[in-house]
């Protein structure tokens, strides 16, 4: 299986199912002198783990992290950097009833057609479980950024038909559904609990900013920053639909209402008047917040019976029972934010190439 790792010279490789008895990650490139703990990555696992509220799966995973390799005495060596999650809760037998039968709206069907053989416990390597590498490896990619004053947050902009008017920053760590609109909060759950009750999932939208971040990031043609954006949240399970600043509403706008217009210049910074394109001109970083947003769907496994056929090709009842998450979006805020992460390290190391003044 190909596929399985990104990045260009901050590259990290995932590995792991979910019923397996571990998950990981490799990371390739990290520059070598930073002051890591473990500590520092498991507080953003903490973040993503399940269990965390009613909110989500009631699978207790601790998540505890385990640095493998790379690291000596506390600082990154320069050597490939490996971490290592055990699984410690997985209940296999809950899928043992339809190991054979395609669940809708999951990878089985199209697993089975490219490999001829998956792992059904938990969708195996489609779970969503696999992204707790890749929130490992952007928690070291957050700590460098952190560094360069570069901040990224993310936060549930919308549940269902309910969206998010305000944005109190100070909210979204404050909830169980990381939502940054405390006005809206008990009609989200209320949401929530009902369609959990009729044994049914509901989706959301997600919003992710980052500060401070440079000019000149990204690089044409083909490994423009809103691309490579695109592909890091895309490649997230569940992703239905991406944009950047005003996203789809352009569509119904003039240029004249969509163009940032250019105010000055300023400790050598330029200022516009709007920031409708995101942060975002010709595929590279013009200085101003990067915005984006992603449209998340329901999740697949619900306890309603469904009808679906097995490997065969024989109709089947289908009922999936476990534990799984009624709204995928409250966990999905900290697997964003370490993938824009990952792209903004990425492109900051690309550019001290770029350039021969920063090279000198």
């Amino acid at each position: 299986m190909s596929g399985n790792s990104f990045g260009n010279i901050f590259r990290i490789t995932t590995w792991g199912e979910s019923h397996g008895k571990a998950l990981g990650v490799v990371i390739d490139g990290c520059p070598a002198g930073l002051k890591i703990k473990e500590k520092d990555i498991q507080v953003e696992l903490d973040r993503r783990r399940p269990g965390q509220s009613r909110y989500t799966t009631q699978r207790k995973e601790a998540d505890k992290v385990e640095f493998l390799s790379g690291i000596f005495k506390g600082v990154t060596t320069g050597t490939p950097i490996s971490m290592l999650i055990p699984n410690v809760d997985a209940i296999s037998k809950s899928y043992e009833n339809f190991k054979d039968i395609y669940r809708p709206g999951h990878a089985d069907f199209s697993y089975d057609e490219k490999y001829g053989v998956r792992d059904y416990r938990g969708g195996g390597r489609s779970s969503n479980r696999e992204t707790v590498g890749r929130v490992a490896a952007g928690a070291i990619a957050k700590k460098i950024l952190t560094s360069m004053k570069i901040k990224t947050f993310g936060f549930v902009a919308q549940i269902g038909n309910i969206k998010s008017e305000n944005i109190d920053v100070k909210f979204i760590e404050k909830n169980p559904l990381r939502i940054a609109d405390k006005n809206k909060l008990n009609e989200m759950t209320d949401l929530i609990d009902s369609v959990r009750k009729e044994g049914d999932s509901i989706g959301g939208v997600i919003e992710v900013r980052s500060t401070g971040v440079p000019a000149g990031l990204g690089s044409p043609v083909f490994e423009k920053f809103d691309a490579r954006l695109a592909s890091a949240i895309m490649g997230i399970g569940g992703v239905r639909g991406f944009e950047i600043g005003m996203g789809f509403s352009v569509a119904a706008m003039k240029g004249s209402e969509t163009n940032d217009i250019m105010l000055g210049k300023s400790n050598g910074k330029v200022k516009f008047k709007t920031n409708n394109a995101g942060g975002i001109l010709g595929g590279i970083t013009n200085g101003n917040d990067i915005v984006l947003r992603f449209a998340l769907k329901p999740t697949s496994s619900i306890s309603q019976v469904q009808k679906s056929i097995n490997s065969k090709g024989k109709s089947k009842n289908l009922q999936v029972k476990g534990r799984h998450d009624p709204c995928l979006c409250p966990r999905a805020v900290p697997i964003a934010e370490a993938m824009v992460n990952l792209v903004l390290l990425d492109c900051i190391l690309e550019n001290q190439t770029s350039n021969i003044k920063k090279i000198k």
